[in-house]
């Protein structure tokens, strides 16, 4: 409990500043226009509108970009992902999960309206996705799909994680993959899939473009442990060491800091290579790519 509060300056995603602005006022308009009281409102707009990098909302709309489309064409399922997102942070900062009191260095949900209004707030964000998702004017039901299929997966994932009872097959190896590829990596492999089935694009740029989602998606969780086993908290703009003193499965607790760093490593290089056939429309995912491989917070 009683996360660091996030630095002031904290590193944004190296895309388009006016597509973050964006994203903003499509989340903020799009929360204003739903029938809910007023309390549900606040709590709601609390979770969702408290900042932080819009890295996923973001992945959708460069990812329909790279594919051919357009930002009006990906933006409700762009509000969709960061809706899933925030409804999953509410749930996460519980006192039954991990008890956080601050994110981004502001009072969580249920400190600051109650643990009954954070759980209820994270249960409307989650039923207001697929509502979101359901505006795309093109392949709405398979936008709904795998936006609710990647959702499934990543409480599965936080389940391995915390409850920690696996297939018995499995070393820890694959055990810390299998936790990785669901809480973290499935929504961000479905922001890709949305962003490309948004544009309405072939099956061939589709599926490579969710090999992309999954590829960064296990990068990116990959990076967050040796962020957590290397970096101090002033560093980080959060609390660091809270994995190992939790006794979780980590990729450097499984395979080292040089192992974990060589993963990153052949992760980059595999998903520079699946935006190669892009060519310059996959340029600024590429620049993400180079973001997500070496931040440090």
């Amino acid at each position: 409990m009683g996360a660091t509060p996030a630095k002031p300056n904290s590193p944004t995603v190296p895309l388009d500043a006016r597509l973050h602005a964006a994203v903003e006022r499509a989340l903020a308009a799009f929360l204003e226009a739903q029938p809910l009281p007023e309390n549900l409102r606040a709590a709601c707009t609390h979770a969702v509108m408290a900042g932080g990098k819009r890295l996923r909302p973001l992945l959708v709309l460069e990812s329909a970009h790279a594919a051919g489309g357009t930002e009006t064409d990906a933006m409700p399922a762009a509000v969709a992902i960061e809706l899933v997102h925030a409804f999953s942070l509410v749930h996460d900062d519980l006192p039954a999960l991990d008890n956080d009191a601050l994110r981004r260095g502001q009072p969580t949900c249920h400190v600051a309206f109650g643990e009954a209004m954070a759980i209820l707030a994270g249960d409307c964000l989650l039923a207001l996705a697929p509502l979101s998702a359901g505006q795309c004017a093109r392949n709405a039901p398979l936008i709904q799909r795998s936006l609710l299929g990647a959702t499934v997966r990543m409480i599965a994932g936080q389940v391995y994680d915390t409850v920690r009872e696996f297939p018995a097959q499995l070393d820890d190896a694959a055990r810390v993959a299998l936790v990785h590829q669901n809480k973290t990596g499935a929504l961000l492999e479905c922001c890709c899939t949305m962003g490309a089935l948004a544009a309405d694009a072939n099956e061939i740029v589709v599926e490579e473009l969710s090999e992309f989602g999954a590829t960064i998606g296990l990068m990116f969780q990959i990076v967050d442990d040796l962020i957590d086993a290397t970096q101090t908290a002033e560093t980080a703009g959060k609390a660091t060491g809270k994995d190992r003193e939790a006794g979780k499965m980590t990729y450097p607790a499984i395979h080292g800091l040089e192992g974990s760093r060589r993963e990153v490593e052949r992760l980059r290089s595999r998903a520079l290579e699946l935006l190669a056939p892009l060519g310059p429309r996959g340029d600024r995912l590429s620049g993400l790519v180079e973001f997500l491989s070496t931040r440090t917070s």
